[in-house]
């Protein structure tokens, strides 16, 4: 079993989010027990979750049947046909779809709590004010990340760790129509000093690396989420660590995740 393409299919959003029938449920499990892999990403796909809800309203106490409850009371998910298994794309599409769901309940709570602060303390209006754009502002990015994400021409691409870090992964969702690949480098771990992340459009044979662009500013990016153009005939990906700066061709020794583009 193909273990990283299984993870990559999105099935695990579905199993966490409830929607699958009960043999399906009962073979993910089985799945999660024989392949420590499985396990650990349904355990890290509800620790994000919970964490965004925990950021979003900090003041309070949030279980992950909680959040999946209220989300459903407040937003009927998008269903699925018999085929589901036949598209990959409905599943990432689902995926944002759920990101989005989340959101929005934050949004529902943030704007109740503001609500209310303005009546009781008068003096807090111009902070209220200014919290009120800076959600909006937020929102519309997460908007519009989430409309590229869901794009039928967009493809994701698996980063899987390297012998220098083999824990760290990442994930590029490369349209090429529009030339942009944005890279979701949540797993790998925060650069030293004086060092950066450098993504690489890789040629394979022979191996010709082309630089993409520096995951700049990545320790205070909260979503580690970021855009590259890339107009390359890009056969595969690749992250390396390198001196502030970046270099002009990859340090291979500092290659911390690497995934090919699958045929389509």
């Amino acid at each position: 079993m193909d273990v990283q393409k299984y993870i990559a299919s999105g099935i695990l959003e579905l199993y966490i989010a409830g929607i699958l029938s009960e043999k399906e449920n009962l073979e993910i499990a089985n799945y999660a027990k024989a392949y420590p892999e499985i396990q650990n990403e349904i355990v890290a796909i509800e620790a994000s979750i919970l964490e965004l809800s925990k950021k979003a309203s900090p003041g309070l106490k949030y279980s992950f049947k909680s959040i999946m409850d209220k989300i459903n009371d407040e937003i009927k998910v998008i269903s699925l046909d018999d085929k589901r298994s036949s598209s990959l794309l409905s599943y990432v599409g689902w995926a944002a779809s759920l990101l989005l769901a989340v959101g929005m309940f934050w949004m529902y709570q943030q704007n109740q709590e503001l609500k209310s602060d303005i009546q009781v303390v008068e003096q807090q209006n111009n902070s209220l004010e200014q919290q009120i754009a800076d959600t909006d502002s937020s929102l519309g990015k997460t908007k519009e990340l989430l409309n590229t994400i869901r794009d039928k021409n967009i493809r994701v691409i698996s980063l899987g760790g390297q012998e220098i870090s083999p824990t760290s992964y990442a994930k590029a969702y490369w349209n090429k129509e529009n030339q942009k690949v944005y890279i979701d480098a949540k797993g790998l771990p925060e650069p030293p000093d004086g060092f950066v992340y450098q993504v690489w459009s890789l040629k394979l044979s022979p191996l010709t690396p082309t630089s993409m662009g520096l995951l700049e500013g990545f320790i205070l990016d909260e979503n580690k989420v970021f855009a590259l153009n890339n107009p390359n005939e890009s056969e595969a990906f690749g992250i390396t660590l390198e001196p502030a700066g970046g270099s002009e061709s990859p340090t291979l020794e500092q290659l911390y995740t690497l995934g090919v583009v699958s045929a389509s």
